[in-house]
């Protein structure tokens, strides 16, 4: 039987001392990271890659550890290396980080990154420390809101390029933004990913299934008392509340201009 118990999976995204406006919210500072890190460890969780959870989850009987938490950081900024690395190799922690690859420092740059992005020697050095490198699309759009050729082209540039940059493809996949939809989750599956991560600010569960695995938002606003909530499963507090309100509002925002644009493609 495999063991079905609800895991959270932490998503992070910049980590920094002074970050620009544009990714203030979603960052996080050095020294919060490090004392968060610390909680887990006082904690005895055992962080999991995004790759070894999906992969205990696929097979019956495969054993997890007695407290297996996943840390992730989406879209690539340069503060993961300077200041998550030295952390989490001095806890020993393996973590996931989902690169999108028009927003990292070198040849393949489309000039989109919102901060000072990794260059693909620091990826490789993360991925040498352990990190999972996982895609997260080329150019960071809302998948949900383009056609399908639209989609797979983005994912295959981004595979394309992890695969020429560190002689492999990535097996795992986070939508950007978090959005996503059957018949991106789809198109996910079709181009060879193994498992994927939305957010929903939900503990993940084996019943999810192996493209939809929710995740919870660590922002700079999270206090240590909240951090703590996180990872004990206990993530739905009110201001998660009013996140998930918010969301789902946005969503049927959404769906109504995807409807609108359909309709106007089927006139043209």
């Amino acid at each position: 039987m495999s063991d079905n118990r609800p895991v959270p999976i932490l998503m992070y995204h910049s980590i920094a001392r002074l970050p620009n406006e544009a990714t203030r919210a979603l960052s996080v500072s050095p020294g919060a990271f490090a004392r968060q890190m610390e909680v887990l460890a006082e904690r005895g969780f055992t962080p999991l890659t995004t790759a070894r959870l999906a992969a205990a989850w696929r097979s019956p009987g495969a054993p997890l550890p007695g407290r297996p938490v996943l840390i992730t950081f989406d879209d690539g900024y340069e503060g993961v290396h300077r200041h998550a690395l030295p952390v989490l190799a001095g806890h020993g922690f393996a973590s996931t980080l989902f690169v999108s690859t028009g927003w990292l420092r070198g040849e393949h740059d489309t000039g989109g990154g919102p901060d000072l992005m990794l260059g693909w020697d620091q990826v490789r050095e993360l991925a040498a420390a352990g990190t999972e490198i996982g895609g997260h699309s080329h150019t960071h759009p809302q998948l949900d809101q383009l056609g399908d050729e639209e989609v797979r082209s983005e994912l295959r540039r981004c595979q394309d390029v992890v695969a020429d940059e560190l002689g492999a493809p990535p097996a795992s996949f986070a939508y950007p933004y978090g959005y996503s939809s059957r018949r991106v989750r789809d198109c996910v599956r079709e181009a060879g990913f193994a498992q994927a991560l939305a957010v929903g600010n939900g503990l993940a569960r084996r019943a999810q299934g192996p493209y939809a695995l929710r995740r919870v938002t660590v922002r700079r606003s999270t206090g240590e008392g909240e951090y703590a909530r996180l990872v004990g499963g206990h993530e739905l507090t009110r201001p998660f509340a009013r996140y998930h309100v918010l969301a789902k509002g946005y969503a049927v925002v959404r769906r109504a201009r995807q409807v609108r644009r359909k309709a106007t493609r089927a006139r043209v």
